[in-house]
């Protein structure tokens, strides 16, 4: 078992490996790209992974990279990183901004890459300490929800084996230095649903002559909003937001079709196929009350499964962190309803995985926001055009955790 003083020789070269971190960081935040085209993320981590001893493995999903250290017999571990950037137009005003217009790493997964690139290079330097098989994944395509079925599907588990663990994080808004677990589940299941519905078109001044598909798609928006607020209980959680409406092309006339994208999230199962069941019925219903000339079309666009974590090794984890960073800097993470496929990794290899999050905000910022009850209006979230991580403590914590989790999985050399 790994004691706190037996980390410290793998960890005592970070300090002098911040500065290269912090500017690979840099360049990655500049060159942000969005997912299943994370090509030059892509070759410049498996340069370093192969710089650092890595069997590299490229193009799994397509852009994913899967670096494999083999270090005699012991644990099976793997550590997973996102790469991918979102459609974000970036405000934050840095001199480090994005140089790609219309996209920036409004989610941190630069951060991630950073991370995971500097945890490996810090184990493989130190691979005298400990034995076994370290996989790690800079996988893409997170925000789309695609790129870990995809690496799965492309063989990821074909090279080392099959981890006998998997552990990932991620940045959160939350004061930088700190570090939150929380067993079980953490973050919510995401369904996304494309609606389309038809109406019978015609001119604006004859609206007896057609069925308007405007007025059809504002009655289910909100009779949709009646889901969470009268069908679930209120002792449980669910989410219902129409994110997107379209119809028509001008003032006077009225369209034959309309087209909705609705985001629903959940953190049971059971919850989870109520709502959807009741977001289809309440779509087919009020298309028939309407007299619609056909049902609507109801296209499911994309799914997050619930992120849960193993309580056991969630609670030797957060052990781990508590005796390396100490009680005041390892906290129980919020129930997030946010969502990641990271699980998918996990849940295919049929072993425990557990996700964490670490602050990345200013961390006296932070406090003095959520003193004065104004937190969501002063501190920028993930997505947001204005999100920017601080740099220190942020890039040491992270690389810490990876190597304190991974150290605590893998022998004892």
């Amino acid at each position: 078992m790994w004691s706190n003083h037996g980390m410290t020789p793998v960890l005592a070269p970070l300090e002098a490996a911040l500065p290269g971190l912090e500017a690979f960081y840099l360049d990655l935040h500049r060159h942000p790209e969005l997912a299943f085209t994370e090509t030059r993320t892509a070759a410049l981590v498996a340069e370093r992974l192969a710089a650092d001893g890595f069997e590299v493995r490229a193009g799994l999903a397509g852009t994913g990279v899967l670096g494999v250290l083999r270090n005699g017999d012991g644990p099976n571990v793997m550590l997973r990183a996102d790469m991918d950037a979102l459609p974000v137009e970036e405000k934050t005003g840095l001199d480090y901004a994005s140089t790609v217009d219309g996209v920036m790493h409004a989610c941190g997964h630069d951060m991630h890459v950073t991370w995971l690139a500097g945890a490996a290079r810090l184990l493989a330097a130190g691979r005298e300490h400990w034995s076994g098989t370290l996989q790690v994944v800079f996988q893409p395509g997170e925000e789309v929800g695609d790129g870990a079925t995809g690496m799965i599907r492309d063989g990821v588990f074909e090279t080392a084996g099959k981890p006998e663990v998997v552990l990932g994080q991620h940045i959160v808004p939350g004061p930088a230095g700190w570090v939150l677990t929380r067993p079980g589940v953490i973050m919510a299941a995401t369904d996304a649903l494309r609606v389309t519905l038809h109406g019978r078109g015609g001119h604006g001044s004859r609206p007896e002559t057609t069925v308007d598909p405007v007025v059809l798609a504002a009655s289910i928006v909100l009779k949709l909003q009646t889901i969470v607020s009268r069908e679930i209980s209120a002792t449980e959680s669910a989410v219902v937001t129409v994110g997107m409406l379209h119809a028509g092309t001008a003032h006077n006339i009225i369209a034959d079709h309309a087209v909705l994208e609705v985001n629903v999230r959940s953190f049971d199962e059971t919850v989870r196929a109520k709502v959807l069941a009741a977001v289809e019925r309440i779509i087919n219903g009020e298309a028939a009350t309407a007299g619609a000339p056909k049902p609507p079309d109801i296209e499911r666009i994309g799914s997050f499964p619930v992120t849960a974590n193993d309580e056991a090794s969630t609670a030797h984890l957060t052990e781990l962190f508590r005796a390396h960073f100490g009680a005041e800097r390892t906290m129980e993470a919020p129930l997030v309803t946010g969502s990641e496929d990271f699980s998918e990794f996990g849940r295919a290899a049929g072993v425990p995985s557990v996700f964490w999050l670490v602050g990345g905000a200013d961390a006296e910022t932070v406090l003095t926001a959520i003193g004065a009850g104004r937190f969501e209006q002063d501190i920028p979230s993930n997505h947001s055009p204005l999100f920017a991580p601080v740099l220190h403590p942020t890039l040491r914590t992270g690389v810490e955790t990876l190597v304190v989790g991974a150290l605590g999985h893998l022998g004892v050399a």
